[in-house]
């Protein structure tokens, strides 16, 4: 897999850091996408350094992730892309913003179409590749005050079904992950000494999945995988 590529869009400082640093690790060349790229140098240290590629990327415009994508073609077609992206604003439906639902709706649902539709439109003309949605509990629950996140996501989830069912026949693996509870990130070890080590999801162990699933087996794919900490009801 030396020549593997693999695209993260929406990389921050938890998940989409560990998939930055699990893709090299296998080995692949790893283009991570941000808004301000610039702002996640430290992706590029270490033994892998040599393997990350930073790139700027405002998910919300087309233009911006056909920018992307551009660059993606110079080193040749992704193997693997993770759309990673997404936003929130906690506020009652009654206080909601329709300015603020109408951004994290185009960060985490119109973001994920133009990712979509760049990455497929390549990995279907190779007939192979792996094509990862980050989802989470607001992907099919809209809690109270969590409007502007389970409206996206729940797009999201629907429009990743599509794909899955379109891009299949074309060799393209399409998957949705399901985070149903909290990533670990720094500041969380009061939280970890009040609940216990295994209350937050690791976001390398969760990064870990999301390479099982791009190298599933055509016969044995899985669609929609969820992930939580044993502790966490469901």
């Amino acid at each position: 897999m030396a020549d593997s590529i693999a695209v993260i869009v929406g990389v921050g400082p938890g998940l989409g850091a560990s998939l930055v640093h699990r893709c090299a690790g296998e080995g692949m060349t790893v283009v991570a996408a941000a808004r301000n790229a610039e702002d996640r140098t430290e992706l590029q240290d270490g033994a892998n350094a040599g393997q990350v590629r930073l790139h700027n990327c405002d998910v919300t415009s087309a233009d911006s992730v056909a920018r992307l994508f551009a660059f993606v073609d110079t080193l040749g077609v992704p193997e693997l892309v993770v759309f990673n992206a997404g936003a929130f604003r906690r506020a009652t439906v009654l206080q909601t913003d329709p300015a603020d639902f109408e951004r994290c709706w185009r960060v985490g649902c119109l973001g994920g179409l133009h990712t979509a539709q760049a990455a497929g439109q390549r990995m279907s003309t190779a007939g192979r590749g792996t094509i990862l949605f980050t989802g989470a509990t607001a992907s099919l629950r809209g809690g109270a005050g969590f409007s502007s996140l389970a409206s996206p996501k729940f797009a999201l989830r629907a429009l990743a079904q599509s794909l899955a069912r379109e891009l299949g026949p074309e060799g393209v693996h399409v998957a949705h992950v399901i985070i149903d509870g909290q990533i670990r990130s720094e500041g969380h070890e009061e939280l970890l000494r009040e609940r216990g080590p295994d209350s937050l999801l690791e976001p390398n162990e969760i990064a870990g999945n999301y390479l099982a699933l791009h190298h599933q087996h055509p016969s044995a794919w899985t669609f929609e995988l969820d992930l939580r900490p044993w502790v966490e009801r469901f």
